[in-house]
């Protein structure tokens, strides 16, 4: 963990999630991770994608795992046992692989079966400043479990019209858990990402966002960059693999406004 003083104060769950596909979730989420740390939070992953990719571009081999994120949901395992660090990132990883995607199925007919990871968070949430669980891009029984775990939800879009339709459904999901699931759950901010300011529609479907969801909209902006896509294929993040790149620098001014954010909440 960090090497700053022991704190009192529990951490707080944020999900990654947006229903499309490929609008950075996995980039945002362990690169989101790597600038906490870098900035003295202890921050935990939750990688709930049975592709795994938030637990490869950690620098952890998701087919070398002992325990994952699967073994905590069907209680064979409990998240001290199954966490792995990620060294390069600065930040400890509940990783996940292929099992996962059996995991659905299983816990259709199991007790609790969507509030299973919060259970399994209660454990470990003093130990960390922040945890942040990356959604697969469906509504499905692991997300909801996400949902129901977390304080907020961070939603990583591009801007571009599609995206606003996405949204909109996005927000009713997160609604309906606030209803009748987790009465915590908000939304805590939209993120832009892989931002070009020079194409025009870009600009205008920013410019909404602003207009309709105010000061959700984080200030920070991740731009279209090379070095954050490479990053992966590295096994760490982009935040870690070229320091000075532009996505970098923007997402540790995002980890900053988080720690901000969030402490305006508490």
């Amino acid at each position: 963990m960090s090497t700053n003083p022991p704190k009192t104060t529990r951490a707080r769950v944020f999900c990654v999630a947006n229903q499309k596909g490929g609008v950075g979730k996995t980039t945002t989420t362990v690169n989101l991770a790597a600038g906490l740390a870098a900035v003295g939070q202890r921050v935990l992953v939750v990688d709930l994608d049975p592709q795994g990719n938030a637990t490869m571009g950690s620098g952890i081999d998701k087919r070398r795992l002992t325990a994952s994120i699967y073994d905590v949901l069907l209680e064979t395992a409990t998240i001290a046992s199954a966490r792995v660090r990620s060294e390069r990132g600065g930040y400890d990883v509940l990783g996940a692989n292929r099992e996962l995607a059996g995991a659905e199925v299983e816990l259709v007919g199991l007790e609790r079966r969507d509030r299973r990871l919060r259970a399994a968070l209660e454990a470990v949430a003093p130990e960390y400043d922040f945890i942040l669980v990356d959604c697969p891009p469906s509504l499905s029984l692991l997300t909801l479990n996400g949902l129901v775990s977390a304080h907020g939800v961070i939603v990583p879009m591009q801007c571009e019209y599609f995206a606003l339709e996405g949204l909109s459904d996005l927000v009713n999901t997160i609604r309906q858990v606030h209803a009748n699931l987790n009465p915590d759950l908000q939304l805590i901010g939209l993120l832009r990402v892989m931002f070009d300011p020079r194409i025009t529609l870009q600009q205008q479907v920013s410019d909404q966002l602003k207009a309709h969801f105010g000061d959700k909209v984080f200030n920070a902006v991740i731009p279209r960059n090379v070095r954050l896509a490479e990053a992966p294929s590295h096994g760490m993040p982009g935040v870690v693999f070229d320091p000075a790149s532009r996505g970098a620098q923007s997402f540790m001014e995002f980890a900053r406004e988080m720690v901000a954010r969030v402490d305006s909440l508490r």
